[in-house]
C-alpha cells in the first residue's frame, strides 16, 4: 500500500477542500438529492465550512497518499444532544485512489484515536454502508449502533473512546 499521510490543513486551504468538496458532492448527489446551483456547482455553506478551521474539536484534513492528494476527512465535534464525540463527518477518496485500503486506514486511525466517535453513513449508500461496517468489525475498541432521530436517512454507530471499558453482566 501506499504511504498514507494525514495533512491538517489551514483556513488559506478553504479552497481546497471547497474544490474537493465538488467530487464528494457530486458523487453523493444521487442519495442525498443534491441539485447543482445555477453556476454548476453543489452548494456549500461557507459559514459551515469555515468552522472546520474556527470551532474547537473540528478539523479539515488532506489525506496524502505517496505525497499526493488521494481525498479529505472532515472531523466535526457532535453538536447532538446526549452524544460527547468526535463525528468522522465525511471521508473521501479520489476514484484513482480507491480499493487500495487507503479509506480504511484513514478511518481506523481516526477511529481507533482518543475519545469517542461517532460514525454515521446514508442507509441507501451500499458501498459507504459496507465500509463503515468492515471498519468497525476491525475496530480494537467497542462499537455500537445507536438510533439518533435528527436525520432517519442515516446509519448511526458509536465508537468507544479508550476511557470505557466493557463490563460483563
Amino acid at each position: 500500500m501506499l504511504p498514507i499521510e494525514l495533512l491538517a490543513t489551514t483556513a488559506d486551504q478553504a479552497p481546497l477542500i471547497r474544490n474537493l468538496y465538488q467530487f464528494y458532492a457530486y458523487e453523493s448527489s444521487d442519495w442525498e438529492q443534491e441539485d447543482v446551483e445555477v453556476d454548476g456547482r453543489f452548494y456549500i455553506h461557507d459559514e459551515h465550512l469555515q468552522r472546520y478551521w474556527q470551532a474547537d474539536g473540528w478539523g479539515a484534513y488532506l489525506v496524502l497518499a505517496d505525497g499526493f492528494i488521494a481525498g479529505f476527512v472532515l472531523v466535526e465535534r457532535s453538536e447532538l444532544p446526549g452524544i460527547d464525540a468526535f463525528e468522522l463527518a465525511d471521508l473521501f477518496i479520489l476514484k484513482k485512489y480507491r480499493r487500495q485500503g487507503i479509506g480504511r486506514a484513514v478511518a481506523l486511525q481516526l477511529l481507533g484515536g482518543e475519545g469517542d466517535w461517532l460514525l454515521r453513513c446514508y442507509a441507501q449508500d451500499a458501498p459507504a454502508v459496507a465500509f463503515c461496517k468492515a471498519v468497525l468489525a476491525e475496530l480494537s475498541r467497542p462499537a455500537q449502533a445507536i438510533a439518533l432521530d435528527d436525520e432517519p436517512a442515516l446509519l448511526n454507530f458509536l465508537v468507544a473512546g479508550g476511557r470505557h471499558r466493557r463490563t460483563s453482566g
